[in-house]
């Protein structure tokens, strides 16, 4: 069995062990959804996803209306929008809050992570989701899940083309995240904005370049249609799971068979979205051919240096012990990162062409 097929049996398998108590009785809610989204993947095979599959899945007793990004409150601050209740749940991209604790881009993918396998084996086999969770709790005052992760990001669309170090000096480009402190140390000049405000920067010349999601993930952001270039692989981005934050006193008023069912409907959803967006990335180089764009590996020398930027940075930061949940996170990523060394060679069967 193909590891993708195995996957999705066994994120079926979790659907249908969802307990038929849960789906079947209860008390019913009627919450609302804050997102940072406008539409595209994230919002389709995300957030509505998620509402869709939970109401299905406990017999029409949760219903969720799902909001674009900016309707609840602040696009990048969507935690801080169900802290205080405007909206039970939110979808988000946890490191959009590295300003105020670097320990989220940790969970949410870096210039130093590893590759969205290790992530997922790492958040629900090694501790990382409860981690994620504790740490949220301390925080931020929200109950953490993971819903939705993705592939490799492609690394840009730009209107100049970039392959070089020499090629990223001084081009001004949209980014989140620590990427933003780390795209200095190339040279570059990043800015951050909500997804709504990129196109119209990049088509007016307030930006060069921009990096949001997949190669497929962007097609619907139509970035393509006026930065002809296309650089990948996403160095700065070679994971990035995304975070469902729901409000504690809400949470507090489930059963424990509901709260089951919330977690298991978002692990669903993040094994399918991660299996839907690798099959689309397959199509979509050939997609962006066609529509005349011009396609870009990044030399190694920015590969290696985007790299070694985001472990630098990692172990800086954890060296400060500014962030008491940082060093201890760090910690058990390389230790995964060490268990899964040379993983290839005992995963892959190498065939010739």
């Amino acid at each position: 069995m193909k590891k993708r097929d195995f996957l999705k049996a066994g994120a079926v398998a979790a659907a249908l062990a969802i307990p038929a108590a849960a789906r079947a009785q209860g008390a019913s809610y009627n919450w609302k959804m804050a997102t940072g989204w406008g539409g595209g993947p994230l919002m389709d095979i995300g957030a509505k996803a998620f509402a869709e599959k939970l109401e299905q899945f406990s017999g029409g007793r949760f219903k969720i209306q799902v909001f674009p990004g900016g309707a609840l409150g602040n696009a990048l601050k969507v935690p801080e929008t169900v802290k205080n209740g405007i909206a039970e749940l939110g979808h988000t991209w946890i490191g959009y809050d590295w300003g105020k604790d670097p320990t989220t881009v940790l969970f949410g993918g870096y210039a130093g992570s590893f590759d969205t396998e290790r992530m997922l084996h790492w958040l629900y086999e090694a501790g990382g989701a409860d981690m994620q969770r504790k740490f949220r709790d301390e925080t931020e005052g929200v109950v953490s899940l993971i819903l939705f992760i993705r592939t490799a990001e492609a690394f840009l669309h730009s209107r100049k083309p970039v392959r070089t170090l020499a090629d990223l000096k001084g081009l001004k480009l949209r980014t989140a995240g620590a990427w933003l402190e780390m795209a200095k140390g190339l040279g570059a000049a990043p800015v951050t904005t909500a997804g709504g405000d990129v196109y119209p920067m990049l088509e007016r010349g307030a930006l060069d370049a921009t990096e949001w999601g997949t190669l497929y993930e962007n097609i619907s952001m139509g970035f393509h249609k006026i930065a002809k270039y296309i650089i990948y692989p996403g160095v700065h981005q070679p994971t990035a799971p995304f975070e469902l934050c729901i409000n504690k006193e809400a949470w507090g008023k489930l059963s424990d068979a509901d709260k089951k069912l919330v977690e298991t409907v978002a692990k669903l959803v993040t094994f399918e979205s991660w299996l839907k967006i690798g099959q689309e990335d397959a199509k979509a180089l050939d997609f962006y051919k066609k529509a005349g764009n011009t396609i870009i590996e990044l030399a190694p020398e920015v590969q290696y240096a985007g790299r070694k930027i985001g472990l630098d940075w990692a172990d800086k930061t954890a060296k400060e012990g500014k962030y008491p949940h940082f060093a201890a996170v760090l910690e058990s990523q390389k230790a995964h990162d060490a268990l899964w060394k040379g993983a290839a060679g005992w995963r892959t069967v190498k065939v010739k062409n």
